[in-house]
């Protein structure tokens, strides 16, 4: 329905301004559950050209903003309610932050004149900023409706320009109809930021020490999505092997003959990375999540030059002999530009390198892993070649992060790389399928996914040709396993699981039930044809 202010642009409140500035700043769509609070947030919404999605939990607004950031690179936004909204979307901020992930989380706080009073009002949480300041990498409270442009446009600065990760503005809900000066088209977003370019001082360092190189590595992580053809670009003018983190996996091509994909957590690979003489480290933490919860860092024998656009991550875990504080992009194009081609006979050399490397990670696999990798095989042919999967903390997506190679930048969204929160896949799965016309897949385990199992119900109403599988061990199987490792009793970990394929149908999805990986392909191409989600449901061996 057309309002008064819909039809007259001048003086247009706060809520209406919020919705044309999300445009201007090419957003697309945000994921929320309209509240008491928020009613006037929401008269801003239609006419507007945002497209609403509907969650069925504030931590799936947030988990599907999340996907739909990985795979587009682009912000995702939510909007949630005072107080519980904020809360309830507090773990899968953190997961954000602790991935690097854009974020930009708008949510309702009580009227102005009642923060602090302890008044008892609904939703009122004293210091409501206080629950996301650890997982946010700025903040704002809004104290007038004027504020609102600057405060976004620093929340777009801070999301591109440096390490990005979530931002929190509140807007009280005394301010969502305050009226601001001029007319929409008077506001517009403030440009995209240009990423500092590295020194030429730095970069003729490096490329010497990478000339005269004889066996250098290549490591690249999450920070380095961007970079796919530089990174690739890169290594073959080096003859350098590549290793991803498990965030970097697909960054360069896994058939690429010099790309070792996510396999730094196995003992020839660390052996290969610790004994180059020259390691290129580039938009990676060096994080035990990075090597697969391997605690011990690497005992680097040769240079190390890392490249982050945040100066603290360039000393975090291992100290370099050369920092450089830029785009990753920018300088891998530099660097590769500046070094000499180290030759064909090099190339193959190093290509035969990491095939026997790729073979020897395959014994180290731990107990169990065999009689998984049929599944990996099924799913690597199932899936397109542009294909994206997203992954939860399960026993099956363990074996896929190492085993599945994957082609293409943004093609691995998996929780399993830092905070390692259960319940991410299924609604980022959906965010991911939002953002992108490449087809999806979810894979999580039958206990992380009810966590948020009433996501299915948003994926329904978006009619998402969506296969979601679940991996079902009856319970928490990895930790089972740890359990017993460890000789403990196993306790809390064995669960009563419901029928997944009648739950499916009930939701309004298709459900499937398959005990072969040779049943996989087909039952994710059906999927695929379907204008909804289909939950296929794998009875683990």
């Amino acid at each position: 329905m057309q309002t008064a202010e819909n039809q007259n642009p001048k003086n247009p409140s706060c809520a209406r301004v919020l919705m044309h500035l999300l445009r201007q700043y090419d957003v697309d769509t945000v994921f929320g559950i309209p509240g008491v609070h928020t009613i006037e947030l929401y008269r801003g919404l239609p006419g507007s050209g945002l497209t609403h999605i509907t969650p069925r939990h504030e931590q799936g607004a947030a988990f599907m903003a999340d996907g739909y950031a990985r795979a587009s690179g682009k912000p995702g936004v939510c909007f949630l309610i005072t107080g519980p909204g904020v809360t309830n979307a507090a773990t899968a901020m953190a997961q954000a932050y602790s991935d690097s992930i854009p974020m930009l989380v708008i949510s309702a706080v009580n009227r102005r004149e009642d923060q602090g009073m302890g008044r008892g009002h609904l939703h009122e949480l004293p210091r409501q900023q206080d629950v996301s300041r650890a997982f946010c990498i700025w903040q704002h409270a809004l104290t007038s409706a004027e504020q609102l442009p600057d405060a976004l446009a620093r929340a777009f600065q801070v999301m591109r320009a440096g390490r990005p990760g979530p931002v929190h503005i509140e807007i009280p809900i005394d301010l969502f109809p305050a009226p601001m000066p001029g007319q929409l088209e008077d506001y517009r977003a403030t440009p995209t930021p240009s990423l500092p370019a590295p020194g030429g001082d730095a970069i003729s360092t490096a490329s010497k020490w990478l000339a005269a190189a004889k066996s250098p590595v290549i490591l690249l992580g999450g920070g380095a999505q961007h970079c796919g053809e530089a990174a690739t670009a890169l290594a073959d003018r080096l003859a350098a092997p590549v290793f991803e983190s498990l965030a970097a996996k697909g960054i360069v091509d896994e058939r690429h003959p010099l790309c070792g994909g996510a396999n730094l957590s196995f003992a020839c690979v660390r052996d290969r990375v610790e004994s180059a003489d020259v390691v290129i480290a580039v938009a990676t933490e060096l994080a035990e999540t990075d090597r697969n919860l391997v605690r011990e860092n690497y005992h680097f024998s040769g240079k190390l030059i890392r490249v982050d656009i945040d100066p603290a991550q360039l000393v975090c875990n291992a100290r370099p002999d050369l920092a450089i504080c830029a785009d990753a992009e920018a300088t891998l194009t530099a660097l590769s530009a500046a070094v000499p081609d180290a030759g064909e006979p090099r190339r193959q050399s190093s290509a035969e390198e990491v095939e026997s490397l790729l073979r020897a990670c395959r014994s180290e696999w731990w107990p169990g892993s065999e009689g998984r990798f049929p599944w990996v095989q099924a799913l690597r042919d199932a899936l397109p070649t542009d294909g994206v999967l997203v992954t939860d903390s399960t026993q099956l997506a363990y074996n896929t992060n190492h085993a599945l190679p994957l082609y293409q930048p943004r093609s691995h969204l998996t929780c399993t790389t830092g905070y390692g929160t259960l319940g991410f896949a299924l609604p980022a799965a959906i965010g991911a399928a939002l953002a992108s016309p490449r087809p999806v897949v979810g894979l999580i385990g039958d206990g992380g996914i009810m966590f948020t199992l009433g996501e299915l119900a948003a994926a329904v109403e978006q009619k998402l040709s969506l296969p979601i599988l679940v991996w079902n061990n009856s319970g928490y199987g990895e930790i089972r396993d740890f359990m017993d490792e460890a000789a403990v009793e196993q306790e809390g970990v064995n669960l009563q699981a419901p029928d997944f394929v009648a739950l499916a149908r009930a939701f309004g999805a298709e459900g499937c039930r398959i005990t072969q990986p040779e049943q996989l392909g087909k039952a994710i191409a059906d999927a695929f044809t379907r204008k909804g989600p289909t939950l296929i449901e794998i009875t683990a061996p």
